[in-house]
Formats: C-alpha cells, sequence, structure tokens
C-alpha cells in the first residue's frame, strides 16, 4: 500500500475516533465535561490570557487555585499567551470562551470587526509606564522633549506609544524598538524604555539598576487593563455563563489582592520565569490600581462609559483608531457584575 494512503487511513481513522469520543469542538459549542461519579457534569471553560501568567492575571488564576470557578460548576482552562497570541480574534471567533487583554486593544479588535465585549476591569488604572534610571536628568515624561542624546526603547505601533508622541516633543529623542530585554537599560546612562510598574523595575533592582517610572496614565492615557472579554454570541446566548465566570473570578481577585501567595506559587509553576518576589512585588504594586477591597460587590470591577469615551477620542486624535469606527457603547457592559446578592461569595 503506497505510503500516502497509508497516511490517509491514519487520519481518518483518528478523526473517527475523535468524534465517537465527542470531538473537541469550538468554544462556541463545547458540551460539559463528561462524570463518572454521578455528581452534575461541570461546563468546560477556556480563558486565554495576553501574555505569559504573571501578577497581572494573578486573580484569574485565584479563582481556578481556590475552587471559585469549581464552585459555579466550571471546568475551567487558563491558556496562557505571548506576544503575538490572537486573543481577542479566537474570543470573536469561538475559538476560546473568554479571554483577557486591554481596552485600547479591545477597540482596535473591534475596529477589525471582532465583536468582543469587557465585563470585568479588575486593575482600573494603567501600570503602563516609560522606564527610566533613578539617576537620569528625565524626571517627568515632559522633561523627554528637552533631551538631546537619550534613546527610548519603544513599540511605536502601540496606541500608548502615538499618544505619548502626540502629547510630548520627542524629536530630540531617539526611538528604537522594544525587545523586551533590559540590556541596554542596564548599561546605558541615558536610556529609557515602556514598561509595566509591577515587573519590569523589579528585575531591573535585582540587577542593581535604581529605577524612576514616569506613568503613561500621568498624561491622561488610563487604560483598562487585564479586562476579561467575552465574544456577543456566548454573551447573548449564556448570559448565565458569563455571570458565573464573572462571579468567580471577582472573588478571585478578591482573594489574590488579600491573600496571594497560593496563587503566586501556581503562577510560578506555569510560568517559571516568574520568581516568587517578582510576583509578591508585582501583586503589591497592583493593590492601588485595582479598585478598593472595600468597594461595594456590585461595583468592584466595574468601567465607566466617561472612561471608554475619553479612551476613544484619544486614540482617534492620535490616529491610532480611524475616527467613528467604534460604536464605544457595544464595548464593554456592566451588567454581568450586578448578580443577585444571595448569589455573591467573599473569598
Amino acid at each position: 500500500m503506497p505510503q500516502s494512503d497509508i497516511v490517509r487511513r491514519w487520519f481518518a481513522l483518528l478523526i473517527a475516533m475523535t468524534l465517537a469520543m465527542g470531538g473537541c469542538g469550538t468554544a462556541e459549542n463545547a458540551t460539559p465535561a463528561a462524570s463518572t461519579s454521578g455528581a452534575p457534569a461541570k461546563e468546560r471553560v477556556t480563558i486565554m490570557l495576553n501574555w505569559f501568567p504573571e501578577a497581572e492575571h494573578g486573580g484569574f488564576y485565584a479563582a481556578l487555585v481556590h475552587g471559585y470557578f469549581e464552585e459555579e460548576g466550571l471546568d475551567v482552562v487558563i491558556e496562557p499567551g505571548g506576544p503575538k497570541a490572537p486573543v481577542l480574534q479566537n474570543v470573536a471567533d469561538g475559538v476560546m470562551h473568554f479571554g483577557v487583554d486591554n481596552a485600547d486593544k479591545l477597540l482596535l479588535a473591534r475596529a477589525q470587526q471582532a465583536d468582543v465585549v469587557a465585563v470585568l476591569a479588575p486593575i482600573v488604572d494603567s501600570p503602563r509606564c516609560i522606564m527610566v534610571r533613578e539617576d537620569s536628568a528625565v524626571k517627568t515624561l515632559a522633561d523627554l522633549a528637552t533631551q538631546k542624546s537619550f534613546k527610548l526603547a519603544m513599540n511605536t505601533g502601540q496606541p500608548f506609544a502615538a499618544f505619548l508622541q502626540r502629547k510630548v516633543d520627542l524629536s530630540n529623542v531617539q526611538i528604537v524598538p522594544y525587545s523586551g530585554s533590559l540590556a541596554s537599560f542596564l548599561v546605558e546612562e541615558n536610556y529609557g524604555q515602556q514598561a509595566y510598574s509591577f515587573s519590569e523595575p523589579f528585575v531591573a533592582a535585582g540587577k542593581g539598576a535604581k529605577t524612576r517610572e514616569l506613568m503613561i496614565s500621568d498624561l491622561g492615557f488610563n487604560t483598562y487593563t487585564s479586562l476579561l472579554v467575552v465574544g456577543r454570541k456566548i454573551l447573548d446566548e449564556k448570559p448565565e455563563l458569563v455571570r458565573k465566570v464573572v462571579r468567580a473570578s471577582r472573588r478571585g481577585w478578591l482573594k489574590y489582592l488579600s491573600d496571594p501567595e497560593e496563587t503566586n506559587e501556581f503562577i510560578h509553576s506555569e510560568n517559571p520565569e516568574m520568581a516568587l518576589d517578582v510576583l509578591e512585588f508585582g501583586v503589591g504594586v497592583l493593590r492601588p490600581l485595582c479598585p478598593p477591597a472595600d468597594a461595594s460587590p456590585e461595583t468592584w470591577g466595574e468601567m465607566s462609559a466617561e472612561r471608554w469615551d475619553t479612551l476613544v477620542r484619544q486614540m482617534e486624535e492620535s490616529a491610532s483608531l480611524e475616527s467613528g469606527k467604534v460604536t464605544v457603547a457595544e464595548a464593554w457592559t456592566n451588567e454581568f457584575l450586578k448578580a443577585p446578592a444571595s448569589k455573591e461569595k467573599t473569598p
């Protein structure tokens, strides 16, 4: 028998076996996982991250580690992301049930016809910053306009970078590609790079470099971060599923912010490059960027129309977003935060 026929028959057998076992399916048509104990089957749910596991995802992992998803009857799998992970497209296409990404990225995705909706905002103040050396002459973002021999490593394709270039004269600054490495930062005095305040500064300090963080939000560009996002189809057809995931995720975030140790150990096991001391530092920086722990259960993680409208206008003015391309009211909802009081639990 020719080898090509053997391969075709092997694949046919594999497909038949998959179908006989129920198949994998997509996020939209996935069925509850089978139960052999007689207990009700848990519904399989996937959540895709926008980056490798780290502190900015801590609340979602806490909901997994502490069984909050399981208490809602859910069998949740958290899929790590990476530099080019198509999180929002996968959610829009039904490949993943939910995703985690930032507000500016969500607006860009919607402009490309990805019908994705934010349903929970655990980090309400952006950790995005420009990191410079503590001994640098750059004390504020405005100081960048006065520099003559300063290098700035930044991904100019991102909306925050376009906004920064519009607000601050960077004509004398040499903008270089952002590689994610600290190598140049550690050896060049007149050097800065984009960063998140809860990660790179700690790593730089561990290598002997004292840093200063210049927050992009100080210029007024303040994006919701680590949003929980779902596709319109699931939102419309399975609202109770959305409510369960939001409820468990919110409990997870409250738990993580108050008691992160066990969750950090799990995140470290999933991403060994995230050392426990880095994660501990990260959650400490995140706490003031999140809603206060004593906020009402029905308001913790909610979003405002004013914030979304401002972000759209800023992105349009800096040419990151084509004017009139996005209907902002369709990009987010607080509806699933308003669960009945009897359903709300504390960590």
